[in-house]
């Protein structure tokens, strides 16, 4: 068996999600992938050394932590699972919100409770979120979306602040972009190269948050493109 570092990762799609795993392993950990779609995770997990696939959906607590116990102890937990939404709040199915509220917030806080206790008695590890501008600011057509966003920033910070003096580093992601996706470049076809964030950048960024020196941690951290008017 590897004694190799375990990264486990939720949300692992065709974009974000696989480039954090593939960057992770690239890295040397071993990879644990959650996610609802269990050919495109299989395929996933043959491609990478060391890689396990663990479908299942986040919103339900005991798949959860079944998961969890089968991928073992994590040296490294991403939560990139999301739920979104779009329509003011007279628009939206109230049931949508509270479905988005679920994946964002307490599947984390679920993941947060299996996986960080090897990480207290370990004195190390690592727990990042991926976020995005709906966690700091509500528009009007993200009603159903950005209320999550936020609680699920807010859960983070008070995560770290447990977590940091017991020498676990949880850090928050606002990816401030449209994510260079297939569903996005048909979406905005008129839009350049340099318009979109890459996913393996962001996946860069997400070890780079993992390597940091404890002498030196972040929670809150962005990324967006050059071009982006923020």
């Amino acid at each position: 068996m590897s004694t190799a570092p375990l990264a486990l990762i939720t949300g692992v799609g065709p974009g974000t999600g696989s480039a954090i795993a593939r960057r992770f392993a690239k890295a040397g950990y071993r990879t644990a992938l959650i996610a609802r779609d269990a050919v495109r995770l299989g395929e996933l997990a043959n491609e990478l050394p060391d890689a396990v696939a663990l479908p299942c959906d986040v919103t339900d607590p005991q798949a959860l932590a079944a998961a969890v116990e089968r991928a073992g102890p994590a040296e490294v937990v991403v939560h990139n699972a999301v739920g979104g939404a779009w329509g003011t709040f007279r628009e939206i199915d109230p049931a949508v919100l509270e479905r988005n509220f679920q994946i964002n917030v307490m599947a984390l806080l679920h993941l947060a409770r299996l996986t960080t206790p090897s990480m207290i008695e370990a004195g190390r590890g690592a727990l990042i979120v991926t976020g995005n501008t709906s966690a700091l600011r509500g528009r009007a057509r993200f009603a159903g979306f950005a209320p999550t966003k936020a609680a699920q920033r807010i859960l983070a910070e008070s995560m770290a602040r447990d977590l940091g003096p017991q020498g676990v580093h949880v850090a928050y992601l606002v990816i401030d972009a449209v994510i260079d996706v297939p569903w996005a470049r048909e979406r905005y076809t008129d839009k350049p190269d340099d318009f979109f964030c890459r996913p393996d950048a962001i996946a860069e960024h997400v070890l780079q948050l993992v390597s940091q020196d404890r002498s030196a941690w972040s929670f809150y951290a962005e990324v967006r493109p050059f071009r982006e008017v923020w």
